[in-house]
């Protein structure tokens, strides 16, 4: 009996289900691609259909990553796909050919599933992240001995995870003998305390202990939850340590403003290489919309991906967002990627943030209020009383509008990009513990906001009048 899909009167036919694998696979994967798109990778592209047995197709991948994203995030989707192709009651089976274990032993615990997306090589360099990945390189080439431990630190949504990941994938291709334990710091302690609970913490310090070669733990800072747990990970990263063993841990904040964390930790958390991860500057987030939308195998439009990378400034999490909702009204658009969709999707709202602000508008701002002179801020002077404000001025440049950091350097006195990150580090530092800085900046944001609200909107009667709309 043949088997068909009926798709806009179309009626596709496989003369014979059993040999007929590959043709399957393709149609299967072309099902995907127009009505599951946000799940689809340029990647799947590389899948071999190896087989169709007692209604089981088998499907090839290259790395244990691969599988086991496949089995845990797409395989209900692969399989209602190739069902509807089909019309049988098809089920898939994923194998690859990397090896899962050394000995007895996995090389990823079982519950471990990586993004196959989170590698190095889709990972975009810029000035705020460049020494986290540089260091995260340096660990594969040699874990254990140059960086250890590493801890990186930074805001939630700018890609500590994705470094981490990326070192796992690259440790696995690099040293095939490798064991890596790979877990939130959530996980830990809930494995932790249901160890206690069952009796078996032997087993559990077997497992974080003995067995790993390298020791990854994601959101650390959630160690401050429970006292009983720091005591636990103190005696287990002491274990890593002394027998060199790589740890690699992450946080939202630096190892001293992790609150209520034991300074004994902290001490050897700072023992090693900090690495700190900032908000990417506008180049980056433009590298970043054009690389994640081709790794869905869109092509943007270069006014759709700075309109993105303008809207959203703080985290990439909601630059992926904002490519989702696109793709998705763009399928419900003939699949055009243009400006027109991507209005329809991310509304005609203009946030705060993408107001036009000029350099001469913060530096107005700021020169009012400190009463300092633009001289002062371009000049050399590095008394306090010039200092500050000119910090702060770069800060708000830097936060505020497009310019990069070689950009607004060079407006501030032909400084380099160095000076401006320096800036705004020190700012951001400050605020943390300086609540009246923190206000005081508030309220000059509000200031330069609504005098950019007043020049966009009198530039926009203006062109109104112009055209007479």
């Amino acid at each position: 009996m043949a088997l068909v899909k009926r798709e806009d009167a179309k009626v596709i036919k496989f003369d014979d289900i059993t040999q007929d694998a590959a043709h399957l696979w393709n149609q299967t994967y072309d099902y995907l691609r127009q009505f599951h798109g946000p799940i689809v990778r340029t990647w799947f592209s590389e899948l071999t259909p190896i087989g169709l047995n007692a209604g089981v197709l088998t499907i090839s991948c290259r790395t244990i990553v691969q599988k086991r994203h496949l089995v845990h995030h797409c395989k209900d989707l692969f399989t209602q796909s190739v069902q509807a192709v089909s019309g049988r009651l098809i089920t898939l089976e994923f194998i690859c050919d990397e090896p899962e274990s050394v000995g007895t032993h996995l090389r990823l615990s079982e519950e471990t599933v990586l993004s196959p997306d989170f590698t190095f090589d889709n990972f975009i360099i810029g000035p705020t992240n460049e020494l986290a990945y540089s260091t995260c390189q340096a660990v594969v080439r040699e874990p254990g001995k140059l960086y250890n431990p590493l801890f990186i630190h930074g805001a939630p949504g700018l890609g500590k995870t994705h470094l981490l990941q990326a070192t796992c994938q690259a440790l696995l291709k690099t040293a095939p003998d490798v064991h890596i334990e790979y877990v939130s710091c959530d996980h830990f302690i809930n494995l932790f305390i249901a160890a206690v609970h069952n009796g078996t913490t032997m087993e559990f310090r077997n497992r974080f202990r003995q067995r790993p070669d390298v020791l990854i733990v994601d959101d650390v800072h959630f160690l401050a939850k429970v006292e009983t747990t720091q005591e636990e990970f103190f005696h287990t990263f002491n274990a890593l340590f002394q027998s060199g063993r790589q740890i690699i841990l992450s946080s939202d904040s630096m190892p001293g403003e992790i609150p209520m964390l034991e300074q004994r930790l902290v001490s050897r958390f700072v023992h090693g290489m900090i690495a700190p991860i900032g908000r990417p500057c506008f180049e980056t987030r433009c590298g970043i919309v054009r690389h994640k939308a081709r790794l869905r195998g869109i092509i943007m439009p270069e006014d759709v991906i700075v309109t993105i990378a303008r809207r959203y400034e703080d985290n990439v999490r909601e630059l992926e967002g904002a490519i989702s909702k696109i793709h998705g009204c763009a399928m419900l658009n003939g699949g055009k990627y243009d400006m027109e969709t991507a209005v329809k999707a991310l509304g005609e709202a203009t946030p705060a943030s993408d107001r036009i602000v000029s350099l001469q508008q913060i530096v107005s701002q700021v020169t009012s209020v400190y009463g300092v002179r633009v001289p002062d801020l371009q000049g050399k002077s590095r008394s306090r009383s010039i200092a500050l404000p000119r910090q702060i001025a770069m800060y708000l440049a830097r936060k505020k509008t497009h310019h990069s950091l070689a950009e607004i350097g060079g407006f501030f006195g032909g400084r380099d990009h160095t000076t401006v990150l320096h800036a705004v580090k020190t700012i951001e530092d400050a605020c943390r513990t300086n609540p009246a800085l923190r206000h005081r900046l508030e309220e000059l944001e509000s200031e330069i906001d609504k005098e950019a609200l007043r020049s966009t909107g009198f530039q926009q009667n203006h062109l109104r009048r112009q055209f007479g709309t």
